[in-house]
């Protein structure tokens, strides 16, 4: 291959010309035609999963399986029977045998992502297939025998989860064969009218609906936002543009980031309230004068707009990670993991899109 080819997207659907993607393309390049193992470490909504395809799609694996399994999304005991399988009557709802996620990627290559949110108890299983390719479903004693290749990622730093003592060193080393390091996106902000032009492109396809103009001045606000949920919150941010606009230019007032929060503010003369209680009362008085939409009611406004400031503040302090977050907050992994579906389809304007159809993880670059 010639040199200049190397730092071109290896699919049409990644998308990017910055000098840190390109440093990604050649890697993916590189990495794919062996069989070693890639750790991709990137900020959540980086284009993980897609660069993982692109690993795939470019191996002597292409015509085999590719499977994903998002380790952050299940509790401990499922994530097992998940990856391994498991036979009838194992342990209680196993009402037939399933196969696992490892025998299902047998002669292709299997995804795991949030591998930093597995426990120490999963992660000697999973070094076990690293090292020896076999395993055992759960509840039986047959050894079963892959051939598979493993590509994780992390969103957060396994280094500092081995020297925490919350990840095995022998297991990060296995994983650690070719590491590619995905950049966040504001470290690459002159892909953003790329990566603009090719998501409204994709969700005017998709909604049927005409592509709205890319404005200077929505280009301009594009680029100076800090994008701090990467390529997917602006990808959604365009699914949302292109419904609204109905084929008009991007405007100002459509361009909303985030989301809007009561403001409070302490009485003149006298300080910010401290304690909890304080601040409760002074958040509902806000809230129950602040301008929501006339379908909201005044209840799920406000009580909603909590539980979600919550949610993200927690995961944002555990560094996304879903299992400590879910612990800290006292709730089941899979109604987290359901939240921030319900969080992702409210920031895209209320669409729903299939997290299988397009990706749920943004083009490569788109990032």
């Amino acid at each position: 291959m010639p040199k200049s080819e190397q730092f071109l997207p290896p699919l049409p659907e990644i998308v990017g010309t910055a000098p840190a993607m390109q440093d990604v393309f050649r890697l993916v390049r590189l990495a794919a035609p062996r069989s070693a193992n890639v750790l991709l470490i990137g900020e959540t909504g980086t284009g993980k999963e897609v660069i993982a395809k692109a690993v795939h799609k470019l191996s002597r694996r292409s015509d085999g399986p590719f499977v994903k399994v998002n380790c952050g999304a299940l509790h401990e005991n499922l994530l097992e029977s998940e990856l391994f399988g498991h036979i009838k009557g194992s342990f209680t709802g196993a009402v037939e045998n399933k196969t696992g996620r490892f025998e299902a990627a047998h002669g292709g290559t299997i995804f795991l992502d949030e591998i930093n949110s597995t426990s120490q108890k999963l992660q000697v299983k999973l070094l076990r297939v690293l090292q020896e390719r076999e395993f055992e479903r759960v509840g039986e004693s047959r050894t079963i025998r892959v051939d598979v290749r493993v590509v994780a990622a992390t969103n957060t730093s396994l280094e500092q989860a081995v020297e925490d003592g919350e990840f095995r060193e022998d297991l990060y080393y296995r994983l650690n064969v070719i590491p590619i390091a995905l950049p966040p996106l504001r470290e690459r902000r002159d892909d953003i009218p790329l990566l603009a032009q090719f998501f409204l492109k994709r969700y005017g396809d998709l909604h049927k609906c005409p592509v709205p103009e890319l404005t200077p001045i929505a280009l301009d606000a594009l680029k100076a936002h800090d994008w701090p949920g990467n390529v997917r919150e602006l990808e959604n941010t365009l699914e949302r543009l292109t419904v609204f606009a109905d084929g008009g230019p991007l405007t100002p007032e459509l361009l909303r980031f985030g989301r809007p929060r009561p403001v409070i503010r302490a009485s003149r003369g006298s300080g910010a309230p401290t304690d909890v209680p304080s601040l409760i009362h002074a958040l509902v008085r806000a809230g129950m004068h602040a301008p929501r939409p006339a379908h909201i009611k005044l209840h799920k406004f406000l009580v909603d707009g909590v539980e979600r400031e919550l949610i993200e503040e927690v995961l944002r302090e555990c560094g996304d990670n879903q299992v400590k977050a879910a612990d800290r907050l006292g709730i089941n992994r899979n109604t987290l993991h359901k939240k921030r579906e319900e969080y992702r389809k409210a920031d895209a304007g209320g669409v729903d899109i299939p997290s299988s159809e397009p990706p749920a993880e943004p083009p490569a670059a788109a990032g």
